[in-house]
């Protein structure tokens, strides 16, 4: 049995940002990190496009705005302070025919409102930056960078350690009792109790909340984005970041070219329905996970709502040509020749039970547990800020005392 003053369950780098936090805020507090696997990081911030978002497609005074903007100077500070590389290397944002300029429009006008460095450029400055890049018209986005947030994930870890914390690793949460004056957590390490507890579970943060005797307000759906890698002869095709407008009846920015800080260059992703909540890969197949999708009634109403966008996908999905047709609308030059296959990563969606996508973080209360119930992206750009906001939630729940 371990005591622990505040239990996190799951090691992604929200999870770790929010032990951080705590240990930060309360010194002396006994943190404990409850972690599945081996490692922290391994899924969504493992397979992350490590781009460092800023802000601009966001609602304005949303939460996804306000915890990006503050959340990506707190996670550059900590880069610079902690020595891991990072670069902030700009993005364009391009309209590859008229039809997309007022779409385009809507997001350079959310982009200033949320105070994002933005600037519409023409076809000869886009040449500039993006020599193989075809456009009538783009955003160019200085402010937008790359990391790795797998190494961000760990270094926090490092420092959560290094303050008296405890990051137990292999120690998957099966049973969760909120008590009046403390909350008892089942492991496959043993029995853990805590004062308070913050879910940051992820693709089973759901089902975490349900342990806790809760609905859920919304379920995860995963989704597995996929990629290609171009080839490194053919790495000057993107000197940055490339993205497409996005289709506005479709929550997802479309496929793009993203410059990693390794140098490689990934393609991707597309977004289709994963049969488990951790398929990385198209044969992996959890019955009961696929089965809790298809019955889920939110997600009927989802997939009939956008069919035939997700018959797009799927097709790109199983159609090598059909994923390069969507590249080439940004780079007309690339060929299926200069794409070698690359690791996918999967989402986890909250779809509410209407069919809407949860498009914003979705954080809630249960006695002495604060649920993360959505952190979509940009949740790893802001994890030190939405770590802040968890942290003022356990403290209005009377954490510490």
């Amino acid at each position: 049995m371990r005591e622990a003053d505040v239990a996190v369950i799951g090691a992604g780098v929200v999870g770790m940002a929010t032990a951080y936090e705590v240990t930060q805020r309360w010194p002396g507090q006994q943190v404990v990190v409850l972690e599945k696997e081996d490692l922290p990081g391994r899924h969504q911030t493992g397979h992350n496009s490590g781009v460092i978002h800023s802000g601009i497609y966001y609602q304005p005074g949303s939460l996804k705005a306000v915890n990006c903007r503050a959340g990506r100077q707190a996670l550059l500070a900590f880069c610079q302070a902690e020595g891991i590389p990072h670069e902030i290397c700009g993005k364009v944002i391009v309209a590859v025919d008229a039809r997309e300029l007022p779409v385009l429009e809507r997001i350079y006008q959310r982009g200033r409102a949320n105070g994002v460095a933005c600037e519409w450029i023409g076809p000869q400055r886009l040449a500039e930056l993006e020599p193989c890049a075809a456009g009538v018209q783009a955003i160019h986005v200085p402010e937008a960078g790359i990391v790795d947030f797998t190494r961000v994930c760990g270094r926090l870890a490092e420092i959560v350690q290094q303050r008296g914390g405890v990051v137990c690793c292999g120690a998957q949460v099966s049973a969760l009792h909120v008590g009046r004056d403390e909350v008892v957590l089942g492991t496959a390490r043993g029995e853990v109790r805590a004062r308070w507890v913050v879910n940051c579970a992820g693709l089973h943060s759901d089902r975490v909340v349900q342990l806790g005797g809760q609905r859920p307000p919304a379920r995860i759906i995963p989704f597995r984005g996929e990629y290609y890698r171009l080839r490194p002869e053919t790495q000057r095709l993107c000197r940055n970041l490339i993205y497409p407008v996005p289709d506005p009846d479709f929550p997802f920015l479309g496929v793009h070219f993203t410059r990693m800080i390794d140098g490689s260059v990934e393609c991707g992703p597309n977004a289709v329905l994963a049969l488990a909540r951790e398929g990385y890969r198209k044969t992996d197949v959890n019955l009961v996970d696929l089965w809790q999708s298809l019955t889920y009634p939110g997600f009927l109403r989802l997939a009939r709502r956008y069919w035939r966008v997700g018959a797009g996908e799927m097709w790109r999905s199983w159609s090598k040509a059909a994923f390069v047709r969507a590249l080439e609308r940004l780079v007309p030059a690339v060929t299926a020749h200069d794409l070698l296959p690359a690791p996918a990563g999967v989402r986890a969606q909250a779809v509410a039970p209407d069919g809407r996508m949860v498009d914003d973080f979705l954080i809630i209360e249960g006695g002495r547990v604060v649920h993360v119930c959505n952190a979509p992206s940009p949740a790893a750009t802001s994890s030190l800020n939405v770590a802040r906001l968890i942290a003022d939630r356990l403290h209005r729940l009377g954490a510490p005392s």
